[in-house]
């Protein structure tokens, strides 16, 4: 049984439960745990869309600094590559994914929120990266993805200062999605999830490895892989019913089987 950070199911939606008080540090075993969990996800045919939720106070508040204060180069060396990739596992999870923030989300904290799909935010949240003002940058994908996600000068900007980024800000240079009353967080996205559980689960993949695919290549590679993932499509049960549902009744009305 994980400790600090399990799968819990519920009507087709998977959440990754932080639960590590009281800030939810990912120190190693956080992170392996988030790693099963997020592998688990992937497997299960009855998780349909995934929530990734700290609890009502608390996201993340970032990586435990007294497991790596006195880490040597080699020791860091040696484990770095492991952080990376437990976080890259949720990112991987081949359904829709919404990160649930209430309060601090900063780190390796916002780091995780970034491998998800969606970001959905308390109002009274803090987001960042702050490991400069540890004398460090931030090494589970926060230079990669966040410059991505807003662009590579406010990235910059958020990276050199290692500021806290209020909701509202974060909202409008889209470093957040949604912003909803902290009481409402979870909730919100349970219903943003909650949308997918019934729906076409290998085009949702599809999609999903076509945009972040393509993200990672040129124009040109990115549309090569759009037609190889359009055309594998056809291969499905739910590509069948979609359309003679929709030639028989209009769009809308297709009731698919995930298969």
């Amino acid at each position: 049984m994980a400790e600090f950070a399990r799968l819990e199911v519920s009507d087709g939606i998977g959440t990754i439960r932080l639960d590590r008080p009281p800030m939810n540090a990912l120190n190693r075993q956080v992170q392996e745990e988030i790693r099963a969990a997020a592998t688990e996800a992937s497997a299960r045919a009855d998780v349909r869309a995934v929530v990734v939720y700290g609890g009502p106070k608390v996201f993340a508040a970032g990586a435990d600094i007294k497991e790596m204060a006195d880490l040597s180069y080699a020791e860091m060396a040696e484990r770095a590559a492991g952080f990376s990739s437990a976080l890259r596992a949720v990112e991987e999870i081949p359904k829709p994914t919404v990160a649930a923030i209430t309060g601090y989300a900063l780190g390796g904290g916002f780091e995780l929120a970034l491998c998800a799909d969606r970001r959905i935010a308390g109002d009274n949240a803090k987001v960042g990266q702050p490991e400069i003002l540890l004398g460090v940058i931030p090494g589970m994908g926060g230079t990669q993805r966040l410059p991505r996600l807003i662009g590579p000068s406010r990235a910059k900007d958020l990276i050199y200062t290692g500021r806290f980024v209020g909701a509202e800000e974060a909202l409008r240079i889209g470093m957040v999605d949604e912003v909803v009353a902290p009481d409402d967080v979870h909730a919100a996205a349970l219903r943003w999830a909650g949308q997918f559980t019934a729906g076409p689960a290998r085009a949702y993949a599809a999609a999903k490895a076509a945009i972040d695919g393509g993200l990672d290549t040129d124009l040109g590679s990115g549309l090569r892989l759009e037609t190889q993932l359009f055309a594998a499509m056809f291969a499905t049960e739910d590509q069948k019913t979609g359309m003679r549902s929709f030639i028989e009744n209009g769009p809308g009305k297709a009731k698919f089987s995930g298969k």
